[in-house]
């Protein structure tokens, strides 16, 4: 998928229709399962997150196929109307300090029965959506081990007692957007402590363009204080403490442009915060948010297309969505790599015949100026990027735009013609 930037079975054999017919097979044996899928995400994301300090960031999108009203394609409903599909969740490790991708670390994949259930209040955790979000934290622990610390950061739906109380152990933290008003031991409520406290702190930040916003500059002020939430009286889980002591982080923009709703984070925090160096810090980390809906924009409509699939089953997409992630966090990768951030190896994304692929390919790029010249580590991430991104139309000069998702798309498909080729080398000559 990655080399032939679709998830189309047809183009994915290259128009061999017994190599069709054989993808078509696989999706649809039942040994083949969406867990299993999911397990290979992380086979190379342990490693490259040893020593580091982790984001990982997870968050739930919805993907959405064509259906008739004579053809749901056994799939569940995923808002409100006539949208039909299934729901992805997956966790991204990022660097912390450097912002680059280290691959997905583990998630889920599920259609939703049409099964009405019990009211969400009369259910234990086990049988609700949201514990997803504890799932996917618990099972990634053991995969993030060898990381310094890891930050796990949500967004608001993430904001619950159950959350706060089992995830964060030891260098395992927790960190996401307020959305409920916790009451607190002390007898008041989050919100109302919050608005006691006053602001200490003024910063200008850039915001990331989103799908609901574009890209501008937001000035914000600060504050930051403690706060123990209390245990809810209604929940049913019976092995939790009374009181979860945290720290919030609140940032608001004074001055929106017109007609745009001003930034308002709230935020809860395991993480120490006395100064407002520690809390502009919080924020940051939440910044990088964004960089999960960049991956299911790479899946979606500005790379694998993915609710373009003519499959007709939900077993089928199912595990087509769970394969397509991973090709998507593998095009974030490569097109975070091009600016030699980070010193990951190229083995986190190629073969090691795709290396060597990449290796002679090197040479027909050789200039004759330093400026022309590949200036990353050999055999390194950013190495392979640079040599993608030249077989993509790139020119290299400094006075060009770095190359984006189309010209990484475009020396994807020229290096899978020539990956191919080198292979054939072995059987065909002599």
């Amino acid at each position: 998928m990655v080399l032939r930037e679709t998830v189309c079975l047809r183009r994915l054999a290259g128009g061999n229709h017994s190599e069709e017919i054989r993808y078509g097979r696989f999706l649809g044996n039942e040994a083949v399962t969406v867990e299993r899928v999911i397990e290979g995400w992380s086979d190379r994301t342990g490693l490259a997150v040893a020593g580091r300090h982790v984001l990982a960031l997870q968050d739930t999108s919805e993907i959405k196929f064509a259906t008739t009203p004579d053809n749901r394609r056994d799939l569940g409903k995923i808002k409100k109307g006539n949208c039909w599909g299934v729901l992805l969740h997956p966790m991204l490790a990022l660097d912390a300090e450097r912002g680059s991708c280290l691959g997905l670390v583990g998630g889920r994949v599920w259609t939703r029965s049409e099964e009405e259930l019990p009211p969400h209040a009369d259910r234990p955790l086990s049988e609700k959506e949201s514990r997803r979000w504890i799932e996917t934290a618990e099972a990634a622990k053991p995969v993030l081990a060898q990381a310094s610390m890891v930050t796990f950061i949500a967004d608001r739906e993430s904001d619950f007692f159950v959350m706060w109380a089992r995830v964060p152990d030891g260098p395992f933290h927790l960190q996401t957007r307020v959305m409920h008003d916790h009451a607190l031991l002390s007898g008041t409520t989050l919100r109302r402590a919050v608005q006691e406290v006053a602001f200490c702190d003024e910063q200008v930040i850039e915001l990331r363009e989103r799908a609901d916003r574009p890209a501008r500059k937001a000035r914000l002020c600060l504050r930051f204080g403690e706060a123990t939430i209390k245990r809810p009286a209604n929940l049913r889980e019976a092995d939790l403490p009374k009181g979860v002591t945290l720290r919030w982080v609140e940032v608001v923009e004074t001055a929106a442009p017109e007609g745009v709703a001003p930034l308002h984070w709230l935020l809860l925090t395991t993480h120490a915060v006395n100064s407002p160096a520690q809390a502009w810090q919080i924020v940051a980390w939440y910044k990088q948010r964004w960089v999960i809906e960049q991956l299911f924009r790479t899946l979606k409509s500005q790379g694998l297309k993915i609710e373009d699939s003519q499959l007709q089953s939900a077993p089928r997409l199912e595990k087509l969505v769970a394969i397509a992630a991973k090709a998507a966090a593998i095009v974030m990768q490569l097109v975070q790599a091009r600016d030699g951030r980070d010193d990951q190896p190229a083995s986190l994304i190629f073969t090691a015949p795709e290396v060597d692929t990449l290796a002679a390919l090197e040479t027909r790029f050789k200039g004759k100026t330093r400026l022309q010249t590949n200036p990353h580590p050999r055999y390194s991430l950013a190495w392979a990027a640079w040599i993608i991104a030249k077989l993509g139309g790139w020119n290299g000069y400094a006075s060009s735009k770095p190359p984006g998702p189309i010209t990484f798309y475009n020396g994807l498909a020229y290096f899978r013609a020539c990956a191919d080729g080198w292979a054939l080398r072995d059987v065909y000559m002599p």
